[in-house]
């Protein structure tokens, strides 16, 4: 896809109320275009780039020291701290950053990786419908998606507990607490921790330190 239509393709994105935080244009996005530098070959669409300049520092993809107790291959995420890291084996760990759920929105604890799905198509839960019964029953995969260009959906139990970690379309929520519950990243960032984790990851996810209530 070329980066023009990549572009224009982002701009005339229909609101969706799951995985996603869009409303009243605000500072960080009334200059979206901006936030996208080019494209990165992949099928069937090309994964937008964003100019991660506009970004703290600390949300930018990065290597640092690991001091946890995690076993390498543990995708530990930090949602007080909107972060998310993979452990690796010298004691480092994949550091990203990644915007979180609205107040009360979030969960924690543990899972695993149950599944992955490249741009995959968007559901509403059935609570979603229950508050917006407007809400499209489904949205197929694209770069207008909420779910971006990868998906790891988290499972308990061999059960979908409806939690993912999943790219973005709105670049601008990462560091930022707005989606509908989700841990989002940039889709760049979604894609290149997709192909270093298998399906079974454990997946620790906590708030004040804490993965369990």
């Amino acid at each position: 896809m070329h980066i023009r239509r990549v572009l224009l393709s982002l701009l005339v994105i229909a609101p969706l109320a799951a995985c996603n935080s869009r409303g009243p244009m605000t500072v960080a996005q009334d200059d979206e275009a901006a936030w996208y530098t080019g494209s990165m070959p992949d099928k069937p669409f090309d994964v937008p780039l964003v100019d991660t300049s506009r970004l703290d520092p600390k949300y930018r993809r990065q290597v640092v020291r690991y001091t946890g107790a995690e076993r390498p291959g543990t995708i530990v995420v930090d949602i007080d701290n909107r972060q998310l890291a993979l452990v690796q084996e010298d004691g480092t760990a994949r550091q990203y950053g990644i915007g979180v759920g609205k107040l009360g929105f979030s969960w924690k604890g543990e899972a695993k990786v149950g599944r992955k799905g490249t741009w995959p198509d968007w559901s509403p839960t059935t609570t979603m419908v229950s508050l917006n019964p407007d809400l499209p029953r489904t949205r197929k995969g694209g770069v207008d998606n909420p779910l971006g260009a990868r998906a790891l959906y988290l499972y308990q139990n061999n059960r979908d507990i409806l939690f993912r970690i999943h790219g973005t379309n709105e670049p601008w929520s990462i560091g930022e607490q707005m989606s509908s519950g989700c841990v989002r990243m940039l889709n760049e960032d979604i894609v290149d921790l997709f192909e270093r984790v298998p399906v079974g990851t454990r997946v620790l996810v906590k708030r004040n330190g804490k993965y369990r209530v």
